[in-house]
């Protein structure tokens, strides 16, 4: 699966990036595959690194939510011998397809598909004219649904806080009375709006659109609930000696990941002014120095690895530690239904 804006330092939403697996090498250096091993791909894509994980031997579950990775998957299934079975679900799934204790490794690559940026008609990109969809499922709420239906202050906050874009409110404000004339439906109507509300700087890096159209793709597919409901699977889903590998693209994701790799090793600060926690039993320890990030010729032949960050943890004996949403940083926002 190929890399996401990444917290807004690329113009990754634009133009089109061959399928180029981030960080390949070293999430296979911290997987270590191996033949007779059970690993789950969370995030199939394209196949990247689950053909790898293939050629070292090892069987492989994968998991997308998108039907057109699943479709796209079957002749590698086919060539496969057997060893590599596909699931339609989304990866927060997990325990509905495989048992607890059961895994020899999970590998998570948190992002939008570089396929799924490139097709106009899934509505990812502001540099292709497609409808304002971003949904990886193609079921549920869409952008348009969003953009058109949220208050003001919602949409401020989804921009703000998803997005990290300095000019939220400006820029749901621009929306709230545009819909009023011309409900949107295009990505290009949007970004239109977005590129004369907060025009591009010289010394901006990005497109204006960059961080609005992240929040909207990371709102839309509940992101970092997805990824946090995750984590908690898989410390489940593993059986002890079995590695946990997490590629993020997002400094929001990146922290979910990090916190939720402290708390289980232990190593989970907390306040001086509150009662000591109770000490429990580490359920993972870091697999190297943590993060691992893209050396400088990976990110000249794929920019979306610029922003990049790998964390990795081995499972220990210890049982699973409780599973709550005030455990991980996750922002709590305005739910839209379908």
């Amino acid at each position: 699966m190929a890399a996401d804006t990444g917290g807004g330092n690329t113009d990754a939403q634009g133009g089109p990036v061959r399928h180029i697996p981030v960080l390949l090498r070293e999430v296979l250096t911290a997987l270590e595959p191996a033949p007779s091993q059970l690993i789950v791909d969370g995030t199939f894509g394209a196949g990247g690194y689950t053909a790898a994980i293939l050629e070292a031997g090892a069987s492989v579950t994968g998991f997308d939510r998108d039907p057109e990775a699943i479709a796209n998957g079957a002749e590698m299934v086919a060539a496969s011998g057997g060893r590599l079975k596909l699931v339609h679900a989304q990866f927060s799934h997990l325990l509905d397809h495989v048992e607890e204790a059961s895994l020899d490794g999970l590998v998570l690559d948190i992002g939008v598909s570089s396929m799924q940026i490139d097709e106009a008609e899934r509505g990812f990109s502001f540099m292709r004219d497609g409808p304002l969809d971003m949904r990886m499922a193609q079921a549920g709420i869409s952008a348009a649904d969003v953009v058109n239906r949220a208050k003001a202050s919602d949409l401020t906050r989804i921009f703000g806080i998803l997005g990290e874009e300095r000019h939220a409110g400006r820029i749901a404000r621009a929306i709230e009375a545009e819909r009023a004339k011309h409900p949107f439906s295009t990505t290009r109507q949007l970004a239109g709006l977005i590129e004369k509300v907060s025009p591009r700087r010289p010394q901006d890096k990005i497109h204006p659109a960059t961080r609005v159209f992240q929040a909207l793709r990371t709102y839309v597919n509940d992101e970092l609930g997805e990824l946090a409901t995750a984590l908690f699977a898989a410390e489940k889903a593993l059986k002890p000696g079995g590695r946990l590998v997490v590629v993020t693209f997002h400094s929001l994701e990146d922290r979910i990941v990090k916190r939720f790799f402290q708390d289980r090793s232990g190593k989970a600060s907390g306040s001086r002014h509150l009662p000591a926690m109770e000490e429990r039993k580490a359920t993972f320890t870091a697999i190297g120095k943590q993060p691992v990030v893209a050396g400088p010729e990976e990110c000249e032949a794929n920019p979306r690895a610029r922003s990049a960050k790998l964390r990795a943890g081995l499972r220990s004996t210890a049982p699973a530690g409780p599973a709550g949403s005030d455990i991980l940083p996750v922002p709590n926002l305005v739910a839209l239904g379908g």
